[in-house]
């Protein structure tokens, strides 16, 4: 496999926040789409009733030939509507005046078609501002009222109360589903903001935690090695000339203390080091163990000859790994993900790709919109500088992300 250019950053191919929240949002959608459906069809239903018994009631009929053409229209038009968006658009606001100019002239040529408003209520509840769809529903309220007494041979109390008692109830029972909608995505939208803050304050009293215990450790140990070693050896610089045995005595012990000193940091950066790289498998097998969650396939290749990393090189190359599988996770919607470790000579380089969505890269000299990015990125390109390093990002809006590192394996110049 030929080495591959870099994974996305935080943005739509690489790390932020996920979770049930987003699976209750899911829901949700998946909700309003049955819904959607049921009323296509009901309004599909209604439309091919009307038209069988306008055929069947008035055979022969001079206005057959427009009621047949004005139904396909208002059926094409209507097959439109989700093509075009939920949202109120200019696009759809005409696409809305349409359906419902060609259900009137239907109503009027034959009242039958009345009750193919019923779905238009929830298409105008959908569409319009609460306001303004009240009053469309009003107003297509009238033509069903209108229409049904001119069918009825006398006057009916019921079909002038129960059309609008029905667009009334229809009416109420969506807004009120609407606003609940409404409540439930603000309280998950506050949900994942106080997850996100509580894990971000956790983060930072870990940080402050293991920054104090660093510190007692070093001011404890290292610290007072180093003290001891300097009185030691001022000791014997003063003595050096007139008593030689004493001061080479206080050289031996100074040497044991930075012996000691010595041990005491290999502990401390040991603690430091990932767990990962523990157990002597060494950083591919590392690689290799990584996973992305469980609806993305990771893979890991390896080329050239494995050749013994330091460990400040490996902590580094797992690390960016691990947060570019998480961005990946988290914003690229990928079904797979690569990781290739190269060792060519004078260098290592790590690749993580995905297949993703990916994501249209700033341009150089501009600023990403605020939170497009996280943190995670120039974490990576900070662990890659210290070691004299280079890290690159390629993407590409729906073919995916690439997101390489390079580190030098002899130190830089």
């Amino acid at each position: 496999m030929s080495r591959v250019p870099p994974q996305a950053p935080e943005a739509p191919g690489t790390g932020g926040a996920a979770g049930a929240p987003g699976a209750a949002g899911v829901s949700g959608k998946a909700g309003t789409r049955a819904l959607g459906a049921v009323m296509h069809t009901a309004f599909f239903l209604l439309l091919g009733a009307s038209v069988a018994r306008f055929l069947l009631r008035h055979p022969g009929s001079p206005s057959t030939p427009w009621i047949i053409v004005l139904s396909i229209a208002l059926a094409l038009l209507y097959v439109l509507g989700p093509a075009l968006g939920a949202a109120p658009t200019v696009r759809r606001l005409l696409w809305l005046g349409l359906v419902v100019a060609v259900w009137v002239v239907l109503v009027v040529l034959a009242p039958s078609f009345a009750w193919c408003a019923v779905p238009l209520f929830f298409t105008a509840l959908r569409t319009l501002p609460p306001r303004a769809a009240v009053v469309l529903v009003a107003l297509l309220t009238v033509f069903v009222v209108a229409a049904q007494l001119k069918l009825s041979r006398e006057f009916d109390p019921n079909l002038l109360l129960a059309p609008p008692a029905i667009a009334a109830l229809a009416t109420a029972v969506f807004v009120h589903m609407e606003r609940q909608a409404a409540s439930q995505r603000a309280l998950i939208d506050d949900l994942i903001r106080t997850r996100r803050e509580l894990a971000a304050t956790e983060r930072r009293e870990g940080t402050l935690a293991e920054r104090q215990r660093l510190s007692m450790e070093i001011h404890d140990t290292l610290a007072q090695h180093l003290s001891s070693q300097q009185m030691l050896l001022q000791a014997a610089d003063r003595t050096w000339d007139s008593d030689p045995a004493t001061a080479r005595a206080h050289v031996r012990t100074a040497t044991g203390i930075a012996a000691r000193g010595l041990a005491e940091a290999r502990r401390l950066v040991h603690d430091l080091a990932p767990p990962e790289l523990e157990g002597g498998g060494g950083l591919a097998d590392a690689l290799r163990a990584l996973d992305a969650g469980p609806d993305i396939e990771v893979r890991f290749h390896l080329e050239g000859a494995a050749a013994p990393l330091p460990d400040r090189v490996q902590s580094a190359l797992l690390r960016i790994a691990q947060g570019a599988l998480a961005n990946v996770r988290e914003h690229a919607h990928a079904r797979t993900a690569a990781l290739t470790l190269s060792f060519l000579g004078d260098q290592v380089v790590l690749d993580v790709a995905d297949d993703g969505a990916g994501f249209t890269e700033p341009r150089p000299g501009t600023r990403a919109a605020a939170g497009d990015r996280g943190h995670g990125l120039p974490a990576m390109r900070a662990r890659v500088r210290q070691l004299g390093g280079t890290l690159a990002l390629e993407s590409t809006p729906g073919e995916g992300t690439v997101l390489s590192a390079a580190i030098p394996l002899e130190p830089p110049a």
